[in-house]
């Protein structure tokens, strides 16, 4: 992380770093129209596909391939809709606006309000005193100490994994996000408005049509493995051995987006499929780079390349860190902080 300036070595800052990638923030209509026909189309295709092979009730070892395949479309999808909520899909804010809520209603996300949360979430990532919006529930080890034991129970049955990647998904795209917190704005409350209104007519149409059985077996496989595969993702990104968190008064923009957030090396295939959304460190350096940008924009940087990249099987750790110690500046499992008790 150290760039030349005048002949003389320092520290990059953020706006010099984002001032270097500024060329990749530009949205590509023709890109982002071939993006829309090689994400929607085919996860449309297979959910004909599917209400077909349901309606000749094919066994499920047949149908699981597909729903699978169409979980990973619908990601995809969520991708779009991320690049949306950051007005880098396209150029036009009104197009990013449609394509937002269109993709919204078919991952049940409101738009506004998750984009709400989400940019939230980009000014306080990483940020030990600004926990709580768009991010996932972290406590350091003295906070856990010092709770009740309610809320200690509370915690560990959130972060365990069955929870988070089992119940956690289903129970946020199901259930949560049809209804919103009193102190939302009206944006917002319109927002989850329309897109509840939509899913139900959506709902209504299937049943009328296929039948609500039908529409209920393949949307909600889909949808739960969509998300697991989601809140994996939005886990491993902020949740890594190695990962920076700071309190607010020695949060450093460069450390956070280098540091805070992982340069998640996946196989092409799934790279294409999650969007290059694995190379977050990119991102959130600058997050109006549109995603079929960030792998060209990482080829170009330097500083974006000398990041380690978390591979998959070491990333599988993240499930067993629980707690950010801010003595040794890392998080730690439950387990190590029962060791240190004994």
């Amino acid at each position: 992380m150290v760039e030349e300036l005048g002949g003389i070595a320092a520290e990059p800052t953020i706006d010099s770093l984002r001032s270097s990638l500024k060329g990749f923030a530009r949205p590509d209509r023709r890109r982002a129209v071939w993006q829309i026909l090689n994400t929607f189309l085919p996860y449309f295709a297979l959910w004909g596909l599917l209400i077909y092979l349901v309606g000749q009730k094919v066994s499920i070892l047949w149908l699981a391939p597909l729903m699978l395949l169409a979980s990973l479309f619908l990601v995809r999808i969520f991708i779009l809709f991320h690049d949306c909520a950051h007005g880098s899909f396209f150029a036009s804010q009104r197009a990013n606006a449609a394509l937002g809520y269109l993709a919204g209603i078919l991952t049940f996300t409101p738009y506004t309000y998750w984009r709400h949360n989400h940019l939230v979430h980009h000014g306080t990532y990483a940020d030990l005193d600004h926990r709580g919006v768009g991010d996932i529930w972290t406590l350091t080890v003295e906070e856990y100490r010092a709770a009740s034991r309610g809320v200690r129970l509370a915690y560990r049955f959130y972060r365990h994994p069955l929870v988070f990647l089992g119940i956690g998904p289903g129970y946020t795209f199901l259930i949560t996000q049809r209804f919103l917190h009193h102190w939302e704005g009206k944006n917002e409350r319109l927002s989850a408005a329309v897109t509840n209104l939509a899913i139900v007519a959506i709902a209504g149409a299937a049943t009328l049509t296929i039948g609500f059985k039908t529409y209920l077996w393949i949307q909600l496989p889909v949808m739960l493995f969509a998300g697991a595969v989601g809140v994996w993702l939005f886990y491993v990104q902020h949740q890594f051995d190695g990962v920076y968190w700071s309190r607010h008064d020695r949060w450093d923009p460069v450390k956070a987006a280098l540091r805070g957030s992982s340069f998640y090396k996946l196989p092409r295939v799934l790279q294409w499929f999650t969007g290059n959304i694995g190379l977050h460190h990119a991102h959130h350096l600058l997050p109006r780079i549109p995603n079929y940008r960030l792998q060209a924009c990482c080829d170009a940087s330097p500083v974006l390349q000398s990041v380690e990249p978390l591979t998959l099987r070491r990333s599988l750790r993240s499930l067993f860190l629980n707690l950010w110690d801010e003595r040794e500046q890392k998080l730690v499992s439950f387990k190590s902080l029962r060791n240190k008790a004994n």
